[in-house]
């Protein structure tokens, strides 16, 4: 693996959560080597989905503190900030593709990050999009 890879919310998740074992552990591994090869790319759309997600719907979720801290360490993954110029990528990726806005917006924030690679459960995997091509770590093993 040498290409940066943007990490959908839900991997993250994944990697936390587990009540999914087979997913937990593809999840835990992945994150893994993507931090020992400082691959790993994110947004702080992730990071907020992420915090909600862990805290709010997990059972048994996580604390604030705990997600917070988790959130803190994403940090070294120079998460992109949602402005003007995504907004309007999200716009054309959604327009162009069909894809619900809030993937469109995870596409363009993987473009803008220079990822080659999307992992992700919710897009079609294999598919590329606009240089970005969809990996679902769940379905190689």
């Amino acid at each position: 693996m040498t290409d940066n890879a943007f990490v959908d919310t839900k991997i993250l998740v994944y990697a936390r959560d587990p009540t999914h074992a087979d997913k937990h552990r593809i999840a835990s591994q992945l994150i893994n080597t993507l931090w020992a090869n400082r691959q790993g790319r994110i947004s702080v759309q992730v990071l907020n989905e992420y915090l909600v997600t862990v805290t709010q719907k997990l059972r048994p979720g996580m604390t604030f503190q705990e997600a917070w801290e988790d959130v803190q360490a994403l940090m070294a993954w120079e998460p992109l900030s949602m402005d003007g110029s995504l907004l309007e990528l999200g716009r054309i990726v959604h327009l162009e593709h069909g894809v619900s806005w809030w993937d469109a917006l995870i596409l363009a924030a993987a473009h803008k990050a220079n990822c080659t690679l999307l992992y992700s459960e919710d897009l079609a995997a294999g598919r590329v999009y606009g240089g970005v091509r969809v990996v679902n770590p769940f379905l190689s093993h």
